[in-house]
């Protein structure tokens, strides 16, 4: 684990070169584990995101005349050189945003090594077109194109996957690509930036930290032609005000409030893992936009059920040092989080809401004997009883290991509330009725509906959001626009 006497410093990567922000000014990234700084990253002015966007447009033409199978190999070789950089980028993404180190190396690399692969595979479908024969002496075809500079605005919860989605598809597609990532999480991505500024031409990627003013500054760019945002709703509305005056595609990856819905049919052994372990309580501490947030459970095993998952809770949940290949779960991202999701606790007890497990805070009072963790950003797991779903807690998004859990009689009352929430991300159904499944997954009103598992996402399937929790998915598609064109014979 980085100290405090030992202070890193990480620059943006503009054109092909590693540098620093423009006026010299710096933010600090602090370890959320223990509350100290152990980084510096560039506080990035609008100057430093002209340079970024001259740098893409200008690179972007010779990458877009480079064939899909040209673009393919630059990709296959980041997926390859991914493993002489895994440990190193599992460490930086530890430390900047407390999500265990399990995960981030068992887990992480090599579902970024299996995207970039993905996207090499798909880089020739982004000129496929159709041929449409129009009539005997006209024949019509399209054809795609890439669409320009794509700019990938990235949440601090999971920097390098976002990174690597909105990066491997855009790139694929023939894009020059500019990366914005969080404030809160920048490290992992300005290196990640580095090791592919090893590969790919200069200036076709880019990276620049900051804060809210270069995302603004970025996305409102008229030479911007695509903006793909993993984030919150309040970003979301941002960028679409700012993109008014020079409309241009926009994705959302936005918030969640997703129902975990387990059915007395259910085997209940395997439903207690999947709404606790899987659904909430993850390596990254429930800072998740798809977790399993609101826990349905059917009256009749409501009891068998809690029973079950305070069980699953206790034997494997184990938090600790990040770095530690046994630590289970890992603390809040950064202090703002960190306060906000203690508040809905609070609010929780407020609103009436019984406490069956957790609701502590602070590592001084969560890990006793690690006193190097007394300042770290830490909450246990946490489940509340509510016997409503109107309450804030079980509408907003609080982002951490909080969940609510209420009973439900039937089917179509656990429909009514699962519905019940201007989030549509995802949806979990545990039963081992497949009639039923199927009428489920048809009546949720979510973007992903999992039965039997929770949270099983992949290259090879679409990951995407409706209502308040966005629309659109970062793909080889969504990075092109299509062209029709016309031919008159004779």
């Amino acid at each position: 684990m980085e100290t405090a006497n030992k202070i890193r410093e990480f620059n943006n990567l503009i054109n092909g070169k590693i540098q620093p922000a423009a006026l010299g000014e710096t933010l600090d990234s602090v370890n959320p584990a223990d509350g100290r700084e152990w980084a510096r990253i560039p506080l990035s002015t609008v100057e430093d995101v002209k340079e970024a966007i001259s740098a893409a447009r200008k690179a972007f033409g010779k990458w877009a005349s480079v064939s899909a199978m040209e673009r393919a190999a630059f990709l296959r070789q980041i997926g390859d050189c991914l493993l002489s950089h895994a440990e190193e980028l599992a460490m930086l993404e530890t430390n900047d945003s407390g999500w265990v180190i399990r995960e981030t190396s068992y887990g992480l690399i090599p579902v970024l090594r299996s995207i970039w692969y993905d996207a090499a595979q798909s880089a020739s479908i982004a000129s496929r077109g159709e041929t449409i024969p129009l009539s005997p002496q006209t024949f019509g075809y399209t054809l795609r194109e890439p669409l320009g500079i794509v700019v990938g605005i990235l949440p601090w919860n999971s920097p390098l996957f976002t990174f690597t989605i909105k990066a491997a598809y855009a790139l694929a597609a023939g894009n020059a690509v500019i990366i914005k990532p969080s404030e809160f999480a920048s490290v992992s991505c300005l290196r990640y930036g580095e090791i592919l500024n090893e590969i790919l031409p200069a200036g076709i990627l880019n990276v620049v930290s900051g804060d809210g003013l270069i995302g603004e500054a970025l996305v409102s760019h008229p030479d911007v032609n695509r903006v793909s945002l993993t984030g919150s709703g309040n970003t979301a509305k941002a960028i679409v005000r700012s993109t008014a005056q020079a409309p241009k595609p926009l994705t959302f990856e936005l918030g969640g409030k997703s129902p975990n819905i387990v059915f007395a049919d259910a085997d209940l052994k395997k439903a207690a893992e999947g709404v606790t372990i899987n659904g909430i309580y993850t390596g990254n501490a429930g800072q998740l936009c798809v977790g399993g947030s609101r826990i349905l459970i059917q009256q009749s095993v409501f009891e068998e059920m809690i029973s079950l998952m305070t069980e699953v809770v206790k034997k494997n949940t184990v938090l600790g040092d990040p770095m530690d290949p046994l630590t289970t779960m890992g603390p809040i991202a950064n202090e703002a989080q960190y306060n906000k999701v203690r508040s809905f606790i609070e609010l929780g007890k407020q609103e009436g809401g019984e406490i069956i497990f957790g609701g502590r805070s602070g590592g001084g009072t969560i890990l006793p004997n690690e006193p190097q963790f007394a300042n770290g950003y830490w909450i246990e797991p946490t489940l509340i009883r509510v016997g409503h779903n109107s309450l804030r807690i079980c509408q907003e998004e609080i982002f951490g290991p909080v969940a609510t859990v209420m009973t439900f009689e039937t089917e179509e009352e656990a429909l009514a509330i699962a519905n019940d929430t201007s989030f549509g991300l995802g949806a979990g159904v545990w039963t081992s009725n497949l009639d039923r499944a199927h009428r489920m997954i048809r009546k949720l009103e979510s973007g992903n509906v999992w039965v039997n598992t929770y949270r099983h996402v992949g290259p090879e399937l679409p990951f995407g959001g409706v209502k308040d929790s966005g629309f659109g998915t970062d793909s080889i598609l969504e990075n092109t626009r299509e062209k029709t064109c016309v031919i008159q014979l004779g």
